[in-house]
């Protein structure tokens, strides 16, 4: 064993990420090469666009291997530092305490190597993420381990001892994942937009012409293939003791997890074409996840990407206990709210139980959104003069910005007031049902003992 010298020495230089995250960096920057390239077809800079490729290559494994020699972390009994910087020292301090999430994700240059990124969301602030790249996708996987150890302030000797197997929900078939996207209303349109054009080029004889449209829709058929089909291939949701795991991705893959304590609120969602063979999709609000889609494209609010009713309750259930998904609501929107929704109206409905709120909308995609009672963060009522005038008025309740929006739109102005201030009400008794563990500022453990 080394003196205890040479550990502090160790501790205070750090460790460094692989060393083969300069060769990946240059590799990321080769394929923006190739981007910019293609991008380039029938220009007259086409050649020298091409020699984007190997510049590149060697201008990212230059700056890579720059930045790791330069990039160490440190894990102590308090927080994790991460110092980086080659002309200007950056140096991130990240107490355990303010860990909101740890997750792994595996880009495709990445995986060929064995190594992932550790990302690391904490709470509060518009720079909220940070990222190790690039580590062995096994101590990757430890150091996770540790941080959440760390984050709820247990014994980091019990690593050994966790379970990071867990009990598997559901694996979506990655066929049905792909015919649920052949089947949404947005593909759809977006194929019948690129071949009427292609006819109309084609008739009139005037296909260039044609290009400023196909070009931007053969980019939205594509976008919706990576976001829906590729990021959410191999979808695996598993039950951990810390909460649900998600694991994804054809070419680049991600494996995140659910803290059950940190739910806001979930949003299904029933295209249109999806109700006729009884799939619906689940997002999730997260506390401490930035509420834009992932680097990539790749959505980070999708909880299930198609699923059937009673798989879907299961997974509502595990988070919201005791939901108000089939809870029969308490209000409808009035015939009057027409003048809004002509045909909208009809399907919009405010429903309560002792666990949660619900609001139903939409006819086109029915769409519910669940918040438990305690993560209400506030109430909202709008009243616009139409609105004054026709005696409705819209309820609000605020969760943090994502996919919720718990909104009962045009309902009777009476029935919003009541129901604003009953859900004060429902929040703070729910708060105090669960009330928050105090923790002791210096040792990050909860006061009266570790949990």
């Amino acid at each position: 064993m080394a003196p205890e010298s040479e550990v502090q020495v160790a501790e205070a230089l750090g460790q460094r990420t692989h060393p083969a995250t300069g060769l990946i960096q240059g590799a990321l920057w080769a394929v923006a090469g190739v981007a910019a390239t293609a991008s380039s077809i029938g220009s007259r800079d086409v050649i020298w666009s091409a020699l984007a490729v190997p510049l590149g290559l060697v201008l990212g494994m230059g700056v890579g291997f720059l930045q790791w020699g330069f990039t160490r972390y440190v894990i102590d009994g308090t927080e994790l530092r991460i110092t980086s910087g080659v002309l200007s020292k950056n140096s991130r301090r990240i107490p355990y305490e303010r860990l909101q999430s740890v997750d792994i994700t595996e880009p495709l240059v990445a995986r060929v190597f064995g190594l992932a990124e550790l990302r690391i969301e904490m709470a509060g602030g518009d720079k909220s993420r940070t990222s190790l790249k690039f580590l062995k996708l096994s101590d990757a996987q430890e150091l996770r381990s540790l941080l959440l150890l760390r984050a709820h302030g247990e014994d980091p000797q019990s690593l050994d001892a966790l379970d990071h197997t867990g009990t598997v929900l559901a694996a979506v078939p990655s066929e049905r994942i792909a015919i649920g996207t052949l089947l949404s209303l947005d593909f759809l349109f977006a194929v019948i937009g690129a071949v009427a054009l292609v006819v109309i080029g084609v008739w009139f004889d005037r296909f260039l012409a044609i290009l400023g449209g196909l070009i931007p829709t053969a980019f939205w058929l594509v976008q919706i293939v990576s976001k829906r089909v590729v990021a959410q291939w191999g979808f695996t949701l598993t039950r951990t003791s810390r909460g649900l795991r998600i694991e994804r991705g054809l070419l680049s893959r991600t494996s995140q997890t659910v803290p059950f304590d940190r739910v806001q609120g979930i949003a299904v969602e029933e295209p249109f074409v999806w109700r006729f063979f009884g799939w619906m999709r689940l997002e999730v609000d997260v506390a401490g996840y930035a509420a834009q889609d992932d680097e990539g494209g790749e959505s980070i609010s999708t909880l299930l990407p198609i699923s059937d009713p009673r798989l879907a309750l299961q997974v509502i259930d595990e988070l919201i206990p005791g939901n108000a998904f089939n809870t029969e609501p308490l209000a409808y929107a009035p015939r009057r709210s027409a003048w809004f929704a002509p045909v909208g109206w009809r399907y919009r409905a405010l429903a309560v139980n002792d666990a949660s709120l619900l609001t139903r909308a939409g006819w086109i995609q029915h769409t519910r959104n669940i918040v438990p009672h305690q993560k209400t963060q506030s109430v909202a009522i709008s009243q616009g003069p139409l609105q004054r005038w026709l005696g409705l008025a819209t309820l609000d309740v605020h969760t943090p910005k994502g996919p919720v929006d718990a909104e009962a739109r045009n309902f009777y102005a009476a029935v919003v007031r009541r129901e604003a201030f009953a859900q004060l009400d429902r929040a703070h008794a729910a708060r105090q049902r669960t009330p928050v563990i105090p923790h002791d500022s210096e040792t990050n453990t909860p006061l009266g003992g570790p949990r």
